[in-house]
C-alpha cells in the first residue's frame, strides 16, 4: 500500500474520457476533477507499467522535478509523474537512490513520452545526481514557440513561455497559477523548502500542481503540430536534455538523436517525399577560458543577444547554476557554424 495519499484541495485537474496513460482527452471542453495524489518512497508504490517499459503499452505522463537549487550540484528531492489517473510523487530524499534506480529505466525509454516544461536543468540533475539520461521527452516550452511559429507568430529573442504563461494561455488551459508565485517566494525565503520531511499539504499540493495539467496541455498541443514540427519538436527536446549534461565522451552514451527524413528509417520519412526535409541539427559547445565570459555576453547582454539576432540558433549559457565558462549553441548545422564563428571572432583574444 501507498504510504501516503493526498487529495488535491486547490486546483482540478483534467481526465480522459477513456482510461490508460496517454487516453485522449475530449476536443470540447474537458472535464474536470481532483486525481489521488501518491507520496512514493518505495518502488513497489509505482504502476509496474511505468517500472518495466514495454512497446506493448507505451505510456504519456506529465513530468517535473522540484530540488535545491535543481542542476548537477543542487539536491533533487522530488519527481512529478502525472498519469490520467493519479499523479505520483516520487520522494528522492526518503526513497534515495535505489528509488530513482527503479525508475532510470522510464526516463531513458523511448516508451515512455515524458512531458515536460522546459527540460534542461531536471535534465542535467538527473545525470549528474542518478546517472539517468533523460529521454523521449516533449518539452512543452519548445513546443508552443513552434506551434507560434507554425501559426505565423513571431516571438522576441529570448521569449521562451513560462509554465505560468502556458497555463494561462486560453489556447491551453486559460487558467490562474497564483499558488506558483507563492511557492517561489517561499523559496526565496528558505531555498530548503523541498527538503523538509513530512511534505506539507502545500508541498504536496504545489508539486502536483506542476505536473497536473500537463497530459491535457500535452494533447490540445498534438492536434496543432504538423509533421515538420514534430520532428523538430523531438530533435530539440533530445538536445535540450543533453545540452547541460556535458562529458568526457561527446555524448556517446546517451541515445541517438531522431533520423534525418529520408536519410535513415525514420517515423517523419513522408517529410522526405513531400520535399520539406528540415536540415540537422545539432548542439554546440564552446569553450570560454575562464573570466573572459563577460566578453561572450557583453553589457547588459548586448553582444550576446547581437549574435542570437544574426543566427537562426539559440544560444544558452549555464549562468550562477554553470556549468561555466561554456556556452551552448542549439539550431540547423549551417546557423550553428555561423553563431560559432561569430563568438569565436568577435572574441579572438580569448583563443
Amino acid at each position: 500500500m501507498l504510504d501516503h495519499m493526498a487529495s488535491a484541495p486547490s486546483h482540478p485537474t483534467y481526465v480522459p474520457l477513456s482510461s490508460g496513460a496517454g487516453g485522449k482527452y475530449p476536443d470540447h471542453e474537458a472535464q474536470l476533477s481532483s486525481v489521488p495524489i501518491h507520496i512514493v518512497t518505495h518502488a513497489s508504490q509505482l504502476p509496474l507499467e511505468f517500472l518495466e517499459p514495454s512497446p506493448e503499452r507505451p505510456l504519456v505522463i506529465g513530468f517535473d522535478c522540484e530540488g535545491v537549487d535543481l542542476c548537477r550540484y543542487g539536491t533533487l528531492c522530488i519527481m512529478q509523474l502525472a498519469f490520467p489517473d493519479a499523479i505520483y510523487l516520487v520522494d528522492a530524499i526518503q526513497g534515495g537512490e535505489m528509488l530513482m534506480k527503479a525508475c532510470k529505466p522510464a526516463l531513458e525509454s523511448s516508451y515512455v513520452t515524458k512531458v515536460i516544461h522546459d527540460c534542461k536543468r531536471d535534465s542535467e540533475a538527473l545525470y549528474f545526481q542518478f546517472g539517468i539520461r533523460l529521454h523521449s521527452v516533449v518539452d512543452t516550452q519548445i513546443a508552443y514557440s513552434l506551434i507560434e511559429e507554425q501559426e505565423g507568430r513571431t516571438r522576441s529573442l529570448d521569449d521562451y513561455i513560462s509554465f505560468v504563461g502556458l497555463l494561462a494561455d486560453p489556447h491551453y488551459c486559460g487558467i490562474s497559477y497564483i499558488e506558483k508565485q507563492e511557492v517561489r517566494v517561499l523559496l526565496r525565503q528558505d531555498p530548503e523548502f523541498w527538503t523538509y520531511r513530512p511534505l506539507s499539504e502545500l508541498m504536496v499540493r504545489a508539486a502536483a500542481d506542476d505536473v497536473r495539467f500537463l497530459l491535457y496541455i500535452y494533447h490540445k498541443m498534438m492536434e496543432k503540430l504538423n509533421k515538420r514540427s514534430l520532428w523538430h519538436l523531438a530533435v530539440r527536446g533530445a538536445l535540450y536534455c543533453r545540452c547541460f549534461c556535458i562529458n568526457d565522451n561527446e555524448y556517446a552514451d546517451w541515445p541517438s538523436l531522431p533520423h534525418i527524413p529520408g536519410l535513415h528509417a525514420s517515423e517523419y520519412d513522408d517529410l522526405a517525399v513531400e520535399g520539406n526535409v528540415p536540415e540537422e541539427e545539432v548542439l554546440s559547445v564552446l569553450n570560454v577560458p575562464p573570466g573572459k565570459m563577460g566578453l561572450v555576453i557583453g553589457r547588459r547582454g548586448a553582444s550576446i543577444q547581437s549574435v542570437k539576432e544574426s543566427c537562426n540558433a539559440e544560444i544558452l549559457i549555464g549562468g550562477a547554476k554553470g556549468p561555466p565558462d561554456k556556452v551552448f549553441i542549439i539550431g540547423p548545422v549551417k546557423q550553428v557554424r555561423k553563431a560559432e564563428a561569430i563568438l569565436r571572432g568577435r572574441v579572438l583574444e580569448m583563443y
